[in-house]
């Protein structure tokens, strides 16, 4: 059976023939079928989320599992979880088929292996509380399957990201998210729509996980890590935003909360020093509105 992921795309058949504007005209068309592709499985993914957050409240952690693009895709997420919700480095991580090198170049046979997936989680410690997301664009790679076994041996949470409909990873995992994004635009290139794809479902996970967990207070990053200028001043807009103070007051509060917005929020809203509004924090589960009421 031909994957549809490796099978021909006839509004692309003489892509070769076509002016520059016609090429990129042509992929954006085809892109802009990625979000209606993704939409059919939206319960699936919320499913998804669901589990994770579980996990994630009872202590254990996420990772994502996969090979060449799909492997790169899955530890950009985990990375950006840091930095945008503060995240411990061990809360999501991402693990690639062939190991960091495959991050910048292809490591060839990487992804047949099954075993290696096994030595990999193990390596990582990996347990019952974790939950296991294998990602395969074909939802047939060796090395995905192999973690995905591995998972079910532990009992561990395990859910599925393929681009093609029943898939095996997807009859491996507890919870499946097959999307049909269609033939790419050069038969085969999964780095295309399936990618795009891939990359649009995994913003769901983490992002709607970090959530549900309290991360976010609005629709503001509330969490987030202060490493650069950049994120400094961004946490100084967000904390002026949250609280009305100016920016000389923000600079100030956030020098006393060690640059962590919600504890410089509730230290101006709620009248206290930093320890007390971390313990506050604490009794409600880093959950800022839980503190100090609705934004609006």
């Amino acid at each position: 059976m031909t994957l549809r992921t490796e099978s021909d795309n006839p509004a692309s058949r003489h892509i070769d023939r076509l002016s520059t504007s016609e090429i990129v005209a042509l992929i954006n068309a085809e892109d802009a079928s990625v979000a209606s592709s993704v939409q059919a499985a939206l319960p699936q993914v919320a499913q998804a989320v669901d589990a994770i957050v579980q996990a994630l409240s009872a202590g254990g952690r996420l990772f994502y599992v996969g090979a060449g693009t799909s492997g790169r895709l899955g530890v950009l997420d985990a990375v950006e979880c840091v930095p945008t919700f503060s995240a411990p480095p061990e809360l999501v991580q991402g693990i690639i088929a062939g190991g960091e090198r495959a991050l910048t170049q292809a490591v060839e046979g990487a992804e047949d292996d099954p075993l290696q997936a096994r030595r990999d989680l193990q390596a990582r410690g990996v347990t019952a509380a974790d939950v296991i997301c294998g990602i395969a664009a074909s939802g047939r790679t060796p090395y995905v399957i192999g973690a995905l076994e591995y998972a079910r041996e532990l009992g561990a949470a395990t859910i599925a990201i393929a681009c093609n409909p029943q898939s095996a990873i997807g009859a491996l995992a507890a919870f499946s998210i097959s999307v049909d994004p269609g033939p790419e635009i050069i038969s085969g290139s999964t780095r295309l729509k399936a990618g795009s794809t891939q990359k649009m479902i995994l913003n769901m996970l983490s992002t709607a996980a970090m959530i549900r967990l309290g991360k976010v207070y609005g629709n503001l990053m509330v969490d987030v890590k202060v490493t650069n200028q950049k994120l400094a001043e961004r946490a100084n807009r967000l904390l002026r935003q949250i609280t009305g103070v100016d920016d000389v007051e923000a600079a100030r509060l956030l020098a006393e909360a060690d640059n962590e917005v919600k504890i410089a929020a509730v230290m101006q809203i709620e009248r206290v020093d930093a320890a007390r509004a971390r313990k506050l924090l604490e009794q409600a589960d880093g959950r800022l509105r839980a503190v100090i009421g609705d934004l609006d």
